[in-house]
């Protein structure tokens, strides 16, 4: 009989369940039968892709379509949360228990952890956030501070109950979400695997015939390296009540005419991707491009874009990296997660941050503009971070590891 992996992961956006579901195929193509577990947006990416995903009760802050992490809603939330975790636990036990797995994988799931060491089963963690962040209003606060750095003290010791705990990001000075993986004491045990993300190769053919559908000036000669384009591509995924933001985005880039800068002077294409599981994959036309519920050519997107419009979700930010594409980073209010990762983005002159408190349609489009306009250096940036993150295979360390777990 073929080996066996469980895997559950953290249901809020996509990032998560996109990486795990690469290592799922991996590990299939090793003869493993596999199993997921997870809520919200992930369930129906995972069945969607063909795989058994058991639906456990969702344990997720609070969020209001304004400000984004809302500490009064979450605060609410604890009872309904610390019920959900148990029956998330009491679940995860008898899915496990009746798979009978050779290994479990958590993906930022602590319920799938203590089920797999209570069952007495190897286990893997992966997370690029250890260390949970309040809001940035409270944490001007000594006192939030502190209680952040014992709870992350905590959780450290916590996460670290597994056999491997790997941070699928760059080692440092890289690290993009160092704000939640460093300085941490009970995390010793912790290594980089580098970013998991599909490593595409796309042939000429593929990418035009994208270009051609979408009626995409500019790449024609993709084969020979050269992208004339203006492809601006908006990749938003997230908690539903945090969408209402591409409205905002549509309008500021849907205005824009010509640009005449040292990228050429074509007119800018915007191509935005709602990231709906199940949504209709057939665009719709906005002014200057198009909307899609969801994107079934993100990967050719990608490679034919200019400049990336996202939100601060550390997938999205390691394939721009990966691709050597600049970034508009709009990161949810208070989702500490996001904004630090935005702001390790600006740091590296990589990309721009919007704070989305502040944010009107004129910025994303002065955002983007100020990238082409200075798009040599962004490159340039671009290349030295790219190199450490091309020679790090984070999903084949991963399927690496399992199978050395499991074996």
């Amino acid at each position: 009989m073929g080996k066996r992996a469980y895997i559950g992961v953290y249901g809020v956006g996509l990032g998560h369940a996109s990486r795990m579901l690469m290592v799922a195929e991996r590990l299939r193509a090793h003869g493993y039968t596999l199993e997921f577990s997870s809520f919200g947006d992930a369930v129906d990416y995972l069945t969607m892709h063909g795989y058994r995903c058991n639906v456990v009760p969702e344990v997720e802050f609070g969020w209001n379509p304004i400000s984004g992490f809302n500490v009064k809603r979450s605060i609410m939330k604890i009872p309904e949360n610390l019920f959900n975790f148990t029956r998330q636990l009491r679940l995860e036990m008898e899915s496990i228990a009746r798979l009978k797995p050779d290994i479990v994988i958590s993906d930022t799931r602590l319920s799938t952890l203590f089920a797999g060491i209570m069952l007495g089963i190897p286990c893997m963690v992966i997370l690029n956030q250890i260390k949970l962040l309040l809001s940035p209003r409270l944490r001007e606060f000594r006192v939030v501070r502190l209680f952040e750095d014992m709870l992350g003290e905590l959780l450290g010791m916590l996460w670290s109950r597994g056999d491997t705990l790997l941070a699928p990001d760059l080692p440092p000075p890289y690290t993009i979400s160092e704000q939640n993986l460093w300085h941490i004491g009970n995390t010793s045990k912790m290594e980089y695997s580098g970013f998991m993300i599909p490593r595409v190769t796309l042939d000429e053919a593929r990418v035009e015939k994208v270009a051609r559908a979408l009626e995409i000036n500019g790449y024609s000669d993709y084969g020979n390296g050269i992208n004339s384009s203006n492809v601006v591509f908006v990749h938003i995924s997230g908690p539903p009540e945090t969408k209402y933001l591409l409205r905002s985005i549509v309008e500021g880039l849907s205005n824009v005419g010509g640009y005449d800068g040292s990228s050429g002077s074509n007119n800018i294409t915007v191509v935005v991707s709602e990231g709906r599981p199940r949504g209709d994959t057939v665009p719709r036309r906005i002014r200057n491009g198009w909307y899609f519920e969801w994107c079934p050519c993100k990967d050719e997107l990608f490679t034919m874009s200019k400049v990336i419009v996202m939100r601060g979700g550390h997938s999205t930010i390691a394939q721009a990296i990966h691709q050597g594409k600049p970034l508009v980073c709009i990161p949810i209010e208070n989702h500490s997660e996001q904004l630090g990762n935005a702001s390790k983005v600006e740091r590296l002159g990589i990309g721009i941050k919007l704070r989305e408190k502040y944010l009107r349609a004129e910025h994303v489009y002065e955002a983007v503009h100020n990238i082409l306009d200075d798009y040599n250096r962004y490159e340039k940036n671009l290349a030295k971070v790219r190199e450490i993150a091309v020679n790090m295979n984070g999903v084949e360390e991963v399927v690496h590891r399992a199978l050395l777990l499991s074996s």
